[in-house]
């Protein structure tokens, strides 16, 4: 997987107080300052670049930067010394598999059936023949991975990214990922199973769950993110650009899979990445 989206992933299961902190990020008035009209070079890379709040962005990928340092990068790296290689991939495929009725309802607004059925049979063998998801067994009987989620259900509704922000905890993001993220929460079957004070080992799973995510995401990164933040100039705005690169190469793949819709356990070949 993706350098970027592995990264964002690490900050998409660490947190539910995202609404808030899009409340302080629009309220700020850390902005970039437009370049004159009369140096249209500038105009257009500030165009590009499309990172109005820069300075306050830059500020939260400092604050991200810390918690990583202190607790997030430590715990991925205890987390890899204390636990085999083949155990971490079956806790990743284990929480995969918990995310797929997120994922099957995205593939449903996005009116993509086939992917659909790829999700939804992916779901039944990895429970099943791969033990509660510890092995994905569905991508070798011809059910691939995909990626779906609420930001991209928007992005195929016509919903424009809008501005680059780097929010607390999430990351690397945009307004419209960072509704799609607060969606995805809503979707999520357990955010509502089990809630309250009457249950509290589900709420300890739940947490446990979201703690597990993020370690995850983490140590399947650690090498990567080290090099970028070695070896680049400007780490922020080398996130910056990976999130989008990826982030558009995902709608894209989602809207060049055109595959025919057959039966639900007639696999078909995956679709083919746009050039």
């Amino acid at each position: 997987m993706h350098v970027a989206s592995r990264f964002r992933r690490l900050f998409f299961g660490t947190a539910r107080l995202l609404p808030a902190f899009a409340v302080i990020v629009v309220g700020l008035q850390g902005c970039a300052t437009k370049p004159p009209a009369d140096d249209p070079d500038a105009v257009a890379d500030y165009e590009q670049t499309n990172d109005p709040l820069e300075p306050t962005n830059r500020v939260f990928y400092a604050v991200n930067n810390g918690l990583d340092t202190v607790i997030l990068k430590p715990a991925a790296l205890a987390y890899r010394f204390v636990v085999p290689g083949a155990v971490r991939d079956g806790v990743h495929h284990v929480l995969s598999n918990i995310g797929s009725p997120v994922q099957l309802v995205n593939d449903m607004l996005e009116g993509k059936p086939r992917r659909a059925g790829d999700t939804t049979m992916r779901f039944l063998i990895n429970t099943t023949v791969g033990v509660f998801g510890i092995f994905d067994v569905a991508t070798k009987w011809g059910y691939p991975d995909h990626d779906a989620d609420f930001g991209m259900t928007l992005a195929v509704w016509g919903v424009p990214e809008g501005p680059f922000l780097f929010l607390p905890v999430l990351g690397p993001t945009d307004p419209r990922d960072a509704a799609g993220f607060g969606v995805n929460i809503a979707l999520d079957p357990f955010t509502w199973i089990g809630t309250g004070p009457n249950h509290p080992g589900w709420t300890a799973f739940t947490w446990s769950r979201f703690g597990l995510n993020a370690v995850d995401a983490r140590e399947r990164v650690l090498d990567p993110i080290d090099q970028i933040k070695k070896t680049a100039l400007d780490p922020y705005a080398t996130f910056r650009s990976l999130y989008r690169q990826h982030r558009r190469a995902q709608i894209q793949d989602l809207r060049n899979d055109n595959r025919e819709t057959v039966p639900v356990w007639f696999p078909q070949p995956a679709a083919t990445p746009a050039n």
